[in-house]
Formats: C-alpha cells, sequence, structure tokens
C-alpha cells in the first residue's frame, strides 16, 4: 500500500503560518528539518526600508502625473517585483493570497473579512517579490490614484473573476484596465483567474470559460490590441489548480526559466524520471519542471509528499532533553518512498528555498538510487551556480 499523502499542517506550523496584514513570510526549506518558517511584521520590515532609504539618500524630484513604460523600466534595479491581485468584491482574492502563500485552510477563508485597503504582503524566497490584494472597490483609475506608483514595476496583474457570480461587471472593468495598462505599459502580463469554478460541471465551466476569454478578446481586437499578454486560468482553492495557476504566473518572472528546464530535462532523461518538479517549499508552487505535460495528478502526488516530510520531521525534530548527540548529520533533506506500483516519489533539498520532487515509474528504479542521487547533487550544483550568478548581478 502507499505511504498515505494526507494534506496535514502540523499544529504548531498552521498557527505560525496564520494569515494576517501584518505577516511577511520568509520561504525556508528549514520546514523540511521541523523548524517554523521565518516571519517578519509590518514594523520591523518598514524599519528595515526606512534605514535602507536614509543610507541610499530620497530623490526630492517628484514623478511626472502621466505613466510611461520607460518610466517603469527607470526603476531601482532592486525594486521587487509586484503581483497585484485585482478583482471585484467578493471574488475571492484574499482566500487565494492565504491559501497559497499563508497556508490557510480553504475552508477557513470562510471566515475572512472583506479586504478595505491595500494589503502588501512580501514573500522572501528564491525570488523576493511583492503581492498587493486590491480591495474591490477601489477605483485605482481615478485621477487622484498614482498610477506610476501602482503599477510602474509589477510583474503581473491577476485579475480574479466570480464564476459563480454575474461576470459582467468585472469583464467590463477588467478590460478597461487591460487597455490602461497596454498604453502605459504593455510589458505588464494579465492573468486571468476564472475563480470558484469547483462547484459547476464541467460543461458549465467551458462554456463560462469560452464565454469570458471571446468578452476580453473581441474588445481588445476592436481596441487594436489582438497580442495583448492575456493568459486565461480556471481556478479554485480547493484543489491544486490554483497553485497550478500561479506556478505558471510565477514562472514567467523568472529570467532563467528556460535554462532550469534544460537541466531538469538533462536529469529526468538521464535518470528514466516520469515527472520532475522544482518546488518552492514553503507556498508549493513549482517554479520549473521538464517538458513533459503536466499531469493533475502528479503535482498533487508531489506537492502532498512535501507535506509528509513536514509532518515527519515536525514528529521527530523536538528536543529533547535526554536526547543524545547526534551522530554525522547531511545538510540537506532527502527522502524517497517506494508505492504499492512499485514507483518511486523522491524529494531532495537544493538550497535554502528549493526542493526537487521526482515520480519515478522505473521499478528498478530503488536499487539505482545511489546513481540517481549523485545525478541530483550534480543538478544541484549547476542549480546552485544559476542563482548564485543572478544573484551576484542583482546585488
Amino acid at each position: 500500500m502507499p505511504l498515505p499523502l494526507a494534506r496535514l499542517v502540523p499544529r504548531r506550523l498552521r498557527s505560525a503560518l496564520k494569515a494576517g496584514q501584518e505577516r511577511l513570510v520568509y520561504s525556508d526549506t528549514g520546514i523540511l528539518h521541523g523548524q517554523a518558517p521565518i516571519m517578519k511584521t509590518r514594523a520591523q520590515l518598514s524599519l528595515e526600508q526606512n534605514l535602507q532609504a536614509t543610507q541610499k539618500g530620497q530623490s526630492s524630484s517628484q514623478q511626472t502625473a502621466a505613466p510611461t513604460d520607460q518610466a517603469a523600466r527607470d526603476k531601482p534595479r532592486d525594486a521587487k517585483p509586484r503581483l497585484l491581485l485585482m478583482g471585484l468584491r467578493r471574488s475571492g482574492k484574499s482566500s487565494i493570497s492565504s491559501v497559497v502563500f499563508h497556508k490557510m485552510p480553504p475552508t477557513e477563508t470562510l471566515f475572512l473579512e472583506s479586504t478595505t485597503r491595500i494589503q502588501k504582503d512580501s514573500i522572501h524566497s528564491f525570488m523576493d517579490f511583492q503581492i498587493w490584494d486590491f480591495p474591490g472597490q477601489l477605483e485605482y483609475l481615478e485621477p487622484s490614484f498614482d498610477l506610476e506608483e501602482i503599477f510602474s514595476t509589477i510583474g503581473a496583474l491577476v485579475w480574479v473573476i466570480d464564476a459563480q457570480d454575474d461576470y459582467s461587471d468585472a469583464v467590463a472593468r477588467l478590460n478597461r484596465t487591460i487597455l490602461m495598462i497596454q498604453q502605459y505599459y504593455p510589458h505588464i502580463n494579465i492573468e486571468v483567474f476564472i475563480h470558484k469554478v469547483d462547484g459547476l460541471s464541467e460543461e458549465f465551466r467551458s462554456d463560462i470559460f469560452q464565454d469570458i476569454v471571446q468578452l476580453i478578446t473581441d474588445e481588445l481586437s476592436d481596441a487594436g490590441y489582438e497580442n495583448a499578454p492575456v493568459h486565461f486560468y480556471l481556478t479554485s482553492i480547493y484543489d491544486y489548480s490554483v497553485f497550478e495557476a500561479f506556478s505558471k504566473v510565477i514562472q514567467k518572472l523568472i529570467p532563467h526559466l528556460s535554462t532550469l528546464e534544460n537541466l531538469i530535462n538533462i536529469l529526468a532523461n538521464n535518470c528514466g524520471m516520469e515527472k520532475a518538479y522544482l518546488f518552492d517549499v514553503l507556498s508549493k508552487i513549482y517554479i520549473a519542471s521538464d517538458s513533459r505535460p503536466v499531469d493533475m495528478a502528479c503535482y498533487e502526488m508531489c506537492s502532498d509528499y512535501i507535506d509528509v516530510i513536514v509532518d515527519i520531521s515536525e514528529l521527530y525534530s523536538w528536543e529533547h532533553p535526554a536526547r543524545k548527540p547526534l551522530g554525522p548529520q547531511i545538510p540537506e533533506a532527502e527522502s524517497h518512498v517506494i508505492l504499492h506500483d512499485r514507483s518511486m516519489i523522491h524529494l531532495m533539498e537544493m538550497n535554502k528555498y528549493l526542493c526537487l520532487v521526482s515520480v519515478i515509474k522505473n521499478p528498478e528504479a530503488k536499487e539505482k538510487k545511489g546513481l540517481i542521487d549523485m545525478n541530483c547533487r550534480i543538478f544541484q550544483d549547476a542549480l546552485n551556480e544559476v542563482f548564485a550568478r543572478r544573484w551576484e548581478r542583482d546585488s
């Protein structure tokens, strides 16, 4: 029988990751070793930012009111890319952010209050970025708002549409937003989450998806923006579709994605891996995978296996006063499990933020695990070299 892969979040970890406006999440593979993730309050981050601003000196010149794409390119290199969550009220924006980045169980999102002001979350992982959750009633296109401040450094705009409600107003407002963005910031990716589809039949999902896509593309074509970077996803917080969608969004912000995919392809081909994912451990978003088509069942199994490792490490990593001194320890977490069909799930920590999880269906894989581990270590060295060069350029 396979190891049960229940999505269990340890009680201590769940309390540490409780969603909140003042929470700042630092993704770290230390949770694979039973350590709680690092948190910082809004006050701590504000103090750090003020100290950095004092050291660098603040410019006294005022930004012009008219936003331009050139101004976005002239922003400082250390500016963190932003993901803007937008949509009408009660469309599910805060629920998505809480489930994906704060590990809130989906059933508890029913008690979330409506967002009344812009909520900013800083995510510190392999790539630092910010999540800005906009209130649905905020009229950000009015002249009183500084569009340059809102849109200049964003990497993607995630627009959430409630598929179970009348979406005509949401589509109309989205079209106005896209037309403005295409005029001033054409480099921005627009990601449309057609959300809350878990309660809809497959046929109804398909009809709604096609209708929304048609309404938006027709409007853009009439305005002369046939090739606008708009992408559509069917999502729900009650399955892995929202994690899959956010994985695709984040991947577009990674400048060396093709290099990572080539490395994973080489590893998968040499080790006979059916599918391999490079996960951000805390959010369980995969930042890269091999070129084989994504199988949601396989992705769910790999994601659940990370939860299993976190649960087990939580059980056995607590401090005990009578514990004997530990022997030699390997610095990275590594684990594998053989399922009932003799396929193997293999997990190996890559660096401070990432782990590689793969599925190998060759029944002889367990006999060649030493060779697989060696190949994974070679991949780890290449991966860390790629990220080290990027961090050197950014520093």
